[in-house]
């Protein structure tokens, strides 16, 4: 049986967190709005929230577990990740409507990250509320079912979500179709392929657009997407087209997997 001598404990923040410390960290104000448990985890994200100056706001279920990923690391390689966590219920989700609601005027875009949860129960009543008041909204998707994303602005899957909505794709041909055609569907104005090694692929109305992978040695790629949605929004915030939120995003991806665990890019980094 492996043993594991513990001799240093971390903890950092993960999942829409992340993400919102992405936000947070490059220059931008943020409002995490999450579900958690009444326990001890709860108490410590929302210690490690505070110090980072991410605002939050944080419904609580007492039946829920607060989500927590216990990775296991011996000289710099994941061995094991022990995942706590438990489904909130439906009914304290639909509460949080009221929530969104009351952020909804405050904020400049929405950005959704699911992590196939159980947290976005009624993700397609919040798009069509932020939609309805003109607010850009981005989607990391999981899952089979991009149904739930409909109407939103731009969905940003990796190959292997993609493939799973869409089958498998012969060429870039077949890639371009299938990936168009989702975005038809769907009502999107984008939709935005991140494909690791070969970089990414932004596919609009009128016209189809790459960049090349930034080449870096990667270290981990655990929470890349965050990086890059994260990054996408901001940047849109800013102004930005779609196409030039899309380049800086991809920067901040080959910046991030050259780091380990669940980081952040700074604005420094990015820019200067």
């Amino acid at each position: 049986m492996p043993v594991l001598l513990v001799t240093r404990e971390q903890e950092r923040l993960g999942g829409a967190a992340n993400v919102a410390l992405n936000v947070k960290t490059l220059g931008g104000q943020v409002t995490l709005l999450s579900m958690v448990g009444q326990d001890e985890p709860a108490h410590r994200l929302t210690d490690l929230l505070r110090a980072q100056g991410v605002n939050a706001v944080l419904g609580q279920d007492p039946r829920l577990q607060t989500i927590v990923k216990l990775r296991l690391i011996g000289r710099s390689q994941q061995l094991m990740r022990v995942d706590f966590e438990q489904e909130p219920d439906h009914e304290v989700l639909s509460q949080m409507l009221a929530d969104f609601e009351r952020e909804l005027p405050r904020h400049d875009v929405v950005l959704f990250s699911d992590y196939g949860k159980g947290g976005l129960a009624h993700i397609s009543r919040m798009i069509e509320l932020a939609r309805i008041v003109g607010k850009p909204v981005l989607v990391d998707p999981k899952g089979s079912d991009y149904s739930r994303y409909a109407g939103a602005s731009v969905v940003t899957p990796n190959r292997a979500e993609l493939r799973q909505v869409v089958g498998a794709w012969q060429d870039e041909t077949d890639l371009h179709r299938k990936a168009d055609a989702l975005r038809v569907n769907l009502g999107l104005q984008a939709l935005l392929l991140t494909r690791s090694e070969e970089g990414m692929s932004l596919f609009q109305a009128d016209r189809v657009e790459h960049v090349k992978a930034q080449v870096r040695e990667v270290a981990d790629v655990t929470g890349a997407g965050d990086t890059v949605i994260a990054t996408l929004a901001l940047m849109l915030c800013c102004g930005l087209s779609m196409a030039q939120s899309m380049e800086i995003s991809n920067r901040a991806g080959g910046l991030v997997v050259s780091k380990f665990g669940t980081s952040t890019v700074s604005y420094d980094e990015l820019f200067v």
